[in-house]
C-alpha cells in the first residue's frame, strides 16, 4: 500500500469509528482464540519430538486374548525383548519399566519414580547430558543416571558424578553410583522418572522373579526399537509373527495356548492413543478454526454492509483511470492491514488471557515470540491469510461497482438483493456453527458432571486409600504393626486390604476361566486378591449369595498359602464374581450363578458363592471388565490399606502420616481419598469442557458483534421506510417485529445445518465413553432457544431506536 492508500485506510477507520471497532475487535477475538487453541494443539500433537531422531524410534504395542478393550496395549511381555535379543541380532531396541522407588536422605524415605532399561538405551535415545557419560554407561549395573532436578534435590551443588546412592525399589535395595545427568525432560514426554538405572533380568530359577521374566503372558515394560527408516519399520514388524509363534506358547507354561499380536507404533503418536485424546486434541483445534472463520465472516458481512459508504469513492477512483485490479489490490490491502491490527491486538488477549486458560487447561502453556517454535512468523503468515481471506469479496464488491450509476444516484447503492442474500447465508453459516457450539457447550458439561456424579457401584465418599503398604520395602512385622495401627486411629470405622483401589491399582492380572460346555480356554476374567471386610469398607453392593467369611476355611484360596507355595495352583476355592461376569461366564442372572464351579487343565476349580454389583474403579471411558475376587487371610499381593473413615480427610491424613513415620521413616508414605484417586480420570475431561466452553463463548459473542453491526447499518438504510410505513400508521410494535423478524430467520434457518452438526459431533464425543449420558432433544431446544434469545436482544436496540423515530425525521433523513 503507497502512502495516499495508507491515509484513505486511516480516514476509513476514523471517520467510521464503530465499524472499525467491530471489524477489528471481531478479528482479534477471532486470532485470539485461534492462536490460544493452536499453542493447545502444537503442545498435545508435539510429545517426544524433543527427542533427537524421534523420527526412527518405534514401540511395539501388544494385544492379546487377556487384554481389555479394542485397543493394543504399550506394555509388553519382558521376554520379548529377550527373544529379539536372541532372534534378530543388531536390533537396536531396550525396555523401559517405570517402577515407584524409594531414596533414603537423612534417614528418611523419599518416593521418587525410576526407569529400568536395557544397556542400548543410550543407542535408542540421545538425550541431552549435562555431566558424565551417557555411553555405554548401563553395561555396568551399579551406575544410575539422575535427571537435573534429581541431581539437585540429592547433591545440592555438588558434583554428583562419582557419588552413591541408595534406591530401594520392588523390594530390594540397591546401591548405585551416580554417572550422568540428564537434562531435564520437557512437559511433552512420558518420560517421567527422576533416574535411570539397568533393567537386570534374573536367570536364577529359584529366582522369585524369574516366571515374570521368562513367561510372555507377563506384561510390564514399554519396548522401544530404533529403526533407521520406513523400510526397515516394516521389515521388523514383519518379523514379529514369526518370532512370537516360535516363543511366546513354548516359554509360557501355565498357559499352553498363549497367544500375543504385536505391532509397532512411532513414537510420537503414542500419547494420543490415550482414551479420548486424539479426539480432544482435534475437537479444540476445530474449535479455535471455526472461530477464526466467524470471525472472517463477520468481517466480510461488515464490510459488504458498508460498501455503499464508499461507493462514491469507488467511482471517483475509476472516474481517474484506476481500473478493478487496482481497486480489488487496494481494498485487499486494507483487509490485511486491518487484519494485522488485529492480529497484534489478538496477540496481547491471547498472552492476558493465558493464565485463564492455564488454570482451565491444567496445563503451563506460554507464549514463545521467536526461534523455531516462536509465534511471530506463523502469525505474519496468519494475518496475510486472514487479510486475504477476508478481504477478496467485499473488494470485488466495491471493484464491481459502476461508476456511472454510482454518481447519478441520490443514494448509495446497498448492494442490492444478491448482497442481501450473501449476507444472509454468512449469517447463517455464523449461527449454525454458534448454535452447534451451544449445543456441544451443554453437552461437554452434563457428561462431565455425570461421570463426577454417577453411581459407581460403592461408597467413593469417605474412604482413604494407602498404597504404600504395599512397597516392597516393609517387613512383614512393620505391615502388620502399621495396619493395626492405622485401623485404630480416631475416626476410622473399619479397614481392610486389597491389591486394588478405586482410580487404578498396582496389580492388574488376568486368568482364562474355562466354561463347561463352551468350546476354547474360556474367557479372560480380571482378579483382584481381598481380605476379611474388603466389600463392606468399600461399600459393594451383594446381588446374591455372600461374601468371604472367615468362618467358611473354602473360601481360602489356598494356592497363596505358604505352605502352598510349591504347588500346582490347581487347589479348588471359592470366588465372588461382578454382574459383568456373568455375561462371560454365559449365566442367566445373580441367582443362577451361585453354586456354579469352573475349573478346567490349567484352571484351579473356582466356585461362586457370590455376586456382587459392578465397581467402576477404572475410567468411565473404558468398560468395566468381568472381574473375580478372591480371598486371601492377609498380605494380597502389593498390598493396599482402605479406610473407611468419618470427619475431616486432612485430620485422618495427618495422623496417618505420623503413625508412618513413626514405624517405617524410611519409606515414603503414600494416601489419598478415593476421591482424589478417581479425579486424574476427570481431569482431562473437564480440562477439554473448559477449552471448548470459552472458545465456544467467545464464537458467539462474535457473531453476535457482527449480528449487532448488520443490524445497525441495515436500520440506518430503512430509515425513510420506516418513516413511510409509521405515516401510514404502522405502529412502533410492527416496525420492532418487522425489523427483528428480518434477523431471526436466518437465525432459525441456522438450525437446520446446526442440529445434525452438533448431533453428528456429540454422538461420536459420547461414544468414546462407556457410562455416557443419553443426547436428548432437549439440547437441541434449549440451544436454539438460547440462540433466538441471544439474537433478538442483539438487534433489539437498534430497532427499537428506529421505530421510535418520529416520521417527519425519518422523512428527510438520508
Amino acid at each position: 500500500m503507497n502512502r495516499f492508500a495508507l491515509l484513505t485506510f486511516y480516514r476509513s477507520l476514523v471517520r467510521h469509528k464503530l465499524y472499525a471497532a467491530l471489524n477489528i475487535g471481531g478479528l482479534a477475538v477471532g486470532i485470539a482464540v485461534f492462536l490460544v487453541l493452536g499453542l493447545y494443539v502444537r503442545f498435545e500433537t508435539s510429545w517426544e519430538t524433543w527427542l533427537p531422531h524421534h523420527q526412527q524410534i518405534y514401540l511395539v504395542e501388544a494385544k492379546n486374548d487377556g487384554t481389555t478393550g479394542s485397543r493394543p496395549e504399550q506394555n509388553t511381555p519382558i521376554a520379548f525383548w529377550s527373544a529379539v535379543q536372541r532372534d534378530l541380532p543388531g536390533t537396536i531396541g531396550t525396555r523401559f519399566d517405570e517402577a515407584g522407588a524409594t531414596v533414603v536422605k537423612d534417614g528418611v524415605g523419599i518416593k521418587e519414580s525410576i526407569g529400568l532399561v536395557d544397556a542400548d538405551f543410550p543407542k535408542v535415545f540421545d538425550m541431552p547430558v549435562v555431566a558424565g557419560d551417557m555411553h555405554r554407561v548401563f553395561d555396568d549395573p551399579s551406575n544410575v543416571v539422575l535427571t537435573q532436578t534429581a541431581a539437585r534435590k540429592y547433591f545440592a551443588d555438588a558434583d554428583p558424578i562419582g557419588k552413591p546412592m541408595t534406591v530401594s525399589y520392588e523390594g530390594q535395595s540397591h546401591i548405585y553410583r551416580v554417572a550422568a545427568v540428564l537434562k531435564d525432560f520437557p512437559k511433552s514426554t512420558d518420560f517421567d522418572v527422576a533416574m535411570l538405572a539397568r533393567l537386570v533380568i534374573p536367570e536364577d530359577k529359584a529366582s522369585a522373579q524369574y516366571q515374570a521374566t521368562h513367561q510372555w503372558n507377563y506384561f510390564d515394560p514399554i519396548t522401544y526399537v530404533r529403526l533407521p527408516d520406513a523400510a526397515a519399520a516394516r521389515r521388523f514388524a514383519d518379523e514379529l509373527p514369526a518370532l512370537v509363534n516360535r516363543h511366546a506358547q513354548a516359554e509360557t507354561a501355565e498357559d499352553p495356548g498363549y497367544f500375543v499380536k504385536l505391532s509397532l507404533q512411532p513414537i510420537v503418536a503414542a500419547h494420543g492413543e490415550a482414551a479420548g485424546q486424539k479426539l480432544a486434541v482435534a475437537t479444540l483445534g476445530i474449535v479455535g478454526l471455526l472461530t477464526l472463520l466467524i470471525a472472517i465472516v463477520n468481517y466480510i458481512n461488515l464490510a459488504t454492509a458498508r460498501a455503499g459508504l464508499r461507493a462514491r469513492e469507488v467511482a471517483m477512483r475509476k472516474v481517474l483511470g484506476a481500473d478493478r485490479m487496482t481497486l480489488a489490490r487496494h481494498f485487499i490491502g486494507e483487509a490485511v492491514a486491518t487484519s494485522a491490527i488485529a492480529g497484534f491486538i489478538g496477540l496481547v488477549i491471547a498472552e492476558l488471557g493465558m493464565p485463564l486458560v492455564n488454570a482451565a487447561s491444567g496445563l503451563s502453556l506460554s507464549i514463545a515470540y521467536g526461534g523455531w517454535d516462536g509465534v511471530l512468523l506463523p502469525l505474519v503468515g496468519l494475518v496475510l491469510v486472514v487479510g486475504a481471506v477476508a478481504g477478496v469479496y467485499p473488494a470485488i464488491v466495491l471493484a464491481r461497482m459502476p461508476a456511472a450509476a454510482v454518481l447519478a444516484s441520490a443514494r448509495s447503492p446497498g448492494g442490492g438483493r444478491a448482497g442481501t442474500y450473501v449476507r444472509e447465508a454468512l449469517v447463517v453459516f455464523q449461527f449454525a456453527i454458534a448454535i452447534a457450539f451451544i449445543v456441544g457447550t451443554m453437552v461437554l458439561v452434563a457428561q462431565t458432571r455425570h461421570v463426577r456424579n454417577a453411581d459407581l457401584g460403592f461408597e467413593r465418599q469417605q474412604l482413604m486409600l494407602v498404597p504404600s503398604l504395599g512397597n516392597g520395602s516393609l517387613n512383614d512385622a512393620q505391615r502388620d504393626s502399621i495396619f493395626h495401627r492405622l485401623s485404630g486411629l480416631p475416626g476410622v470405622v473399619g479397614a481392610t486390604v486389597a491389591n486394588n483401589q478405586p482410580g487404578g491399582g498396582t496389580f492388574t492380572s488376568q486368568s482364562d476361566v474355562p466354561v463347561p460346555g463352551v468350546t476354547g480356554k474360556g474367557p479372560s476374567i480380571r482378579f483382584f486378591e481381598t481380605t476379611p471386610g474388603f466389600f463392606k469398607i468399600i461399600g459393594a453392593r451383594l446381588l446374591a449369595g455372600r461374601v468371604f467369611d472367615p468362618a467358611h476355611p473354602a473360601d481360602v484360596d489356598a494356592n497363596r498359602l505358604p505352605e502352598n507355595a510349591k504347588g500346582d495352583g490347581n487347589l479348588p476355592y471359592n470366588m465372588v464374581i461382578n454382574r459383568t461376569a456373568l455375561t462371560a461366564l454365559h449365566i442367566a442372572s445373580p441367582q443362577a450363578a451361585i453354586g456354579r464351579t469352573f475349573a478346567g487343565p490349567n484352571s484351579p476349580p473356582r466356585t461362586i458363592i457370590g455376586v456382587i454389583d459392578d465397581m467402576r474403579f477404572d475410567d468411565p471411558r473404558s468398560p468395566i471388565a468381568p472381574t473375580m475376587y478372591d480371598y486371601v487371610p492377609r498380605d494380597p499381593r502389593e498390598a493396599i490399606a482402605m479406610l473407611r473413615f468419618t470427619g475431616d480427610p486432612k485430620t485422618l491424613l495427618d495422623a496417618a502420616r505420623t503413625v508412618w513415620r513413626q514405624e517405617a521413616p524410611e519409606v515414603p508414605f503414600d494416601a489419598k481419598t478415593a476421591q482424589q484417586n478417581l479425579e486424574l480420570y476427570y481431569r482431562h475431561d473437564d480440562h477439554t469442557a473448559s477449552l471448548f466452553t470459552i472458545g465456544a463463548v467467545l464464537a458467539v459473542a462474535i457473531g453476535c458483534v457482527g449480528l449487532w453491526g448488520l443490524a445497525s447499518f441495515n436500520t440506518a438504510r430503512r430509515i425513510k421506510e420506516i418513516g413511510i410505513r409509521k405515516t401510514l400508521g404502522a405502529s412502533s410494535t410492527d416496525i420492532v417485529m418487522l425489523l427483528v423478524g428480518q434477523f431471526l430467520r436466518p437465525v432459525l434457518i441456522a438450525n437446520l445445518f446446526a442440529w445434525p452438526l452438533a448431533f453428528l459431533a456429540m454422538r461420536t464425543w459420547l461414544a468414546g465413553f462407556d457410562d455416557r449420558i443419553a443426547l436428548s432433544p432437549l439440547f437441541f431446544v434449549v440451544a436454539t432457544l438460547l440462540a433466538v434469545a441471544i439474537a433478538v436482544l442483539t438487534v433489539l436496540a437498534q430497532s427499537l431506536r428506529a421505530a421510535r423515530s418520529t416520521p417527519a425525521w425519518a422523512l428527510r433523513h438520508e
